[in-house]
């Protein structure tokens, strides 16, 4: 019987496992974020404006001015990078979550994870631009984990307490993205080819010390899933699931048999473009308002993240024993709306901290509702294909925010960007009104 103590201790046990598992994959996906401006700056120095670097960049260049932007274009090309690797995660992310279904969660992590190995250690020896941009799409590519992971969740834990296991996701990514970021940029400095240029001939660059700590973070992921991840979907459960196929992911969004799984969809996107823009012109508000250097912005974020982690951790896990997933996901989206107009509209670096808080309060239960409420509309057998595709609307609002929203902001200003960002939580929010209470 599910009362029995006999599967509790597997459950806890996997939970934390796939906590790890998440931890880890976050850390190495985020050590490149800090480094965009001196990525850029390195391939011009080496390739010139003549290769496809400096045509991006001409191109980029000239999009800025005419936008009255000067300082704009090597945020606009790391936005364009980021945009390749998300678009990349849309496309894949279902497919791997099919696959899991199909063949188990397992097996498609160590693939997974082996691929976006593959795609660090490319990064390693990328002394060229075209095999830098190959490391990203091979990793972009790979980049099933979070959705299999989340599946995974899903299988080992009951119906009742769905979504307060989801908030450990959520924590996993607050804290592996607070981690990243801080490690690439305290790596960025130790550069082999100082002490070592004659490196270069094989390819090693400036930026072969945060690859390769994404790398070892990789294998050392691989060897703590085959040690420690047991597989957490039945056989049976197996048997019934469609045979994956790559195929064209708005298909598989507009296919989703269930009416509630595509509404909590469209909320779980609108809300993810309103975070993404925050997220995305937060420092350049910090730094054109208050002044803030890039060690004040690198404590912004953290505190951000902290805040994240705190709420997705520890108070939707007990907001959800006493409230609705439904009641939690629309109280989330309107303190996000609040959140995003108190740091829009912020006078002073501490009411910037307020509206964070009440931000990351707001995302943080929004995140896990949203992740639980899709798994609980979902079938059993489908639940790595439906929250794979619940992952790449995440990711396609990461690749077409940031440009346009870092656009926006430039054009129009940082307060236009966050009321705009408010008014989609509230446009969500409106949504989500109408999704019915999950039957547990």
């Amino acid at each position: 019987m599910s009362t029995s103590p006999s599967p509790a201790a597997p459950r806890r046990l996997s939970l934390g496992v796939i906590f790890l598992t998440l931890y880890i994959d976050l850390i190495g996906f985020s050590i490149i974020f800090p480094l965009g401006p001196d990525l850029i700056r390195h391939y011009l120095e080496l390739e010139g404006n003549g290769g496809l670097v400096g045509w991006v960049v001409t191109q980029l260049l000239g999009l800025a001015r005419s936008l009255g932007i000067d300082s704009y274009p090597e945020v606009l090309f790391g936005g364009v990078l980021s945009s390749v690797f998300s678009i990349l995660q849309f496309v894949f992310s279902p497919f791997w979550g099919s696959v899991s279904d199909r063949r188990g969660r397992r097996s498609v992590l160590e693939l997974t994870v082996l691929g976006t190995a593959l795609g660090y250690l490319l990064w390693v020896f990328s002394g060229s631009f075209w095999l830098f941009l190959v490391s990203r799409v091979v990793c972009g590519a790979f980049s099933g984990n979070i959705s299999v992971a989340t599946a995974a969740v899903a299988d080992v834990t009951s119906r009742a307490e769905r979504s307060k296991a989801m908030g450990i996701v959520g924590a996993a990514f607050g804290l592996g993205l607070v981690t990243g970021p801080t490690i690439g940029g305290l790596t960025a400095g130790f550069n082999l080819l100082q002490n070592h240029p004659s490196l270069a001939r094989f390819g090693i660059n400036p930026f072969s010390v945060p690859a390769l700590i994404s790398f070892a973070l990789c294998m050392l992921n691989f060897v703590w899933i085959q040690r420690r991840f047991k597989e957490t979907l039945a056989p049976e459960t197996r048997g019934e699931a469609q045979e994956p196929r790559l195929r064209n992911p708005v298909s598989a969004i507009l296919g989703l048999g269930s009416p509630e799984i595509r509404r909590a969809n469209l909320v779980a996107f609108v809300f993810s473009v309103a975070f993404v823009a925050m997220e995305s012109s937060l420092t350049f508000l910090a730094t054109r308002r208050f002044g803030y250097t890039a060690r004040a912005n690198s404590m912004l974020l953290g505190y951000l993240g902290v805040c994240a982690v705190i709420t997705q951790g520890y108070i939707v896990r007990k907001l959800l024993t006493r409230m609705e997933e439904t009641k939690v996901l629309n109280l989330g989206l309107a303190l996000t709306a609040a959140g995003l107009l108190l740091v829009g509209f912020a006078p002073q670096p501490w009411m910037l901290y307020v509206g964070l808080a009440v931000l990351a309060g707001g995302s943080g239960l929004v995140n896990p509702a949203t992740t639980g409420l899709i798994s609980l509309y979902a079938k059993a057998e489908e639940q790595g294909r439906v929250l794979g595709i619940f992952r790449s609307l995440g990711s396609l609002s990461r690749a077409i925010t940031p440009v346009c929203a870092g656009v926006a902001f430039w054009a129009l200003g940082s307060t236009v960007v966050f009321a705009a960002g408010a008014a989609m939580a509230i446009a969500a929010l409106f949504l989500s009104t109408s999704l019915p209470k999950p039957v547990k």
